[in-house]
């Protein structure tokens, strides 16, 4: 599939956005040491912020955690200014703009087994 057809409706039936945001355990520092950052940055009343709804909060062994949210673009900064505020120091951080794809990963394998089936 070389990319979308001019039939494929590629638009997002959405107001909000979703964002991937990654915060990456400081291994040099032991889980005492980041709980006790955590509690001096304010870490849990300041993330997600308000207007920020979490879509998935998923905890990746080895690598720290992956949170997808949804948000108002305009709800952005917002999110930007708590990860700065609150997770710093704690962990590396990372933000990824993303899109649900599992619907789409499915249209395309239903497609491909129906293709090699004819």
């Amino acid at each position: 599939m070389q990319g979308a057809t001019a039939q494929e409706d590629t638009s997002i039936d959405s107001d909000k956005i979703l964002v991937s945001v990654v915060l990456k355990h400081q291994q040099d520092k032991s889980l005492t040491e980041l709980q006790q950052k955590m509690d001096e940055n304010r870490f849990w009343q300041s993330f997600p912020p308000k207007g920020v709804e979490i879509d998935s909060w998923y905890v990746m062994m080895g690598l720290g955690q992956v949170i997808t949210v949804k948000i108002h673009p305009k709800d952005l900064r917002t999110l930007n200014l708590a990860i700065e505020k609150s997770a710093w120091g704690i962990f590396e951080t990372d933000i990824y703009p993303t899109y649900e794809f599992r619907a789409i990963a499915q249209s395309i394998k239903d497609k491909k087994v129906a293709e090699e089936s004819n």
